[in-house]
């Protein structure tokens, strides 16, 4: 049996589907750059894999930012301040600390820039008043009614949706770079049905995973 090369063994180290797709391959018939373009191909999977995971946690992301009745310095993730001149995420202009389930201190590194925070976040989309005592500013998280809840659960809805998008859009590109190297003469026939069905399989793994974060949030989201 032919050993694998220590380069093989850190490219089938990299995901989980490489492994598989490594035992259909007749090793002993790929021979020179034959191989070494077959592998640089099962590489870019490995990346699209990351790139679905990246998806999967910026959606993650989102949901956080989702308000559920309880303070979770999260809520504030995307406000922008305009420090300056320059938009800042708010989280490196202040400490945030959750004094309790219904409260959400911010304490301004600058105290100069109390004013600008607060415009800040009575601009966002968070839907909470900021109370500015000249030193502190608190956020008082008030409990959602039933509509409200309603409108938080579409929202996350929607931010699934963007994430199984840009799931897709990742799938797309692979699925016609693949093909590419099928014209080409880079990739037989059955290599790129082979890796094309790879793609598919991961597609529908993190498609999946969106699903289930969907599922833990609008629950969240719902409980009293």
């Amino acid at each position: 049996m032919e050993r694998r090369s220590p380069f093989v063994k850190k490219i089938i180290s990299q995901s989980s589907f490489l492994i598989s797709r490594f035992e259909e391959i007749s090793y002993g018939r790929l021979k020179g750059k034959r191989l070494e373009h077959l592998w640089e191909v099962l590489v870019k999977l490995a990346e699209l894999e990351d790139k679905m995971q990246k998806s999967i946690k910026s959606t993650q992301r989102s949901f956080n930012t989702i308000r559920t009745g309880r303070a979770n310095a999260s809520l504030l993730d995307r406000v922008k301040v305009d420090y300056y001149g320059t938009e800042t995420p708010l989280n490196q202009l202040a400490n945030i600390s959750i004094p309790d389930a219904s409260t959400i201190n911010i304490l301004p590194y600058d105290k100069s820039c109390m004013g600008a925070i607060e415009k800040a976040i009575s601009l966002s989309d968070i839907g909470l008043t900021p109370n500015n005592d000249g030193k502190l500013i608190r956020l008082n998280i008030p409990p959602l009614t039933e509509e409200r809840r309603n409108e938080m659960v579409k929202l996350a809805g929607k931010l699934a949706e963007e994430g199984k998008v840009s799931i897709r859009n990742i799938r797309r590109d692979a699925i016609d770079n693949v093909r590419k190297q099928e014209k080409n003469g880079d990739l037989s026939e059955d290599e790129s049905r082979n890796l094309q069905d790879n793609i598919q399989k991961a597609t529908d793994k993190f498609t999946a995973k969106i699903d289930d974060l969907l599922k833990v949030k609008e629950k969240d989201i719902m409980t009293v």
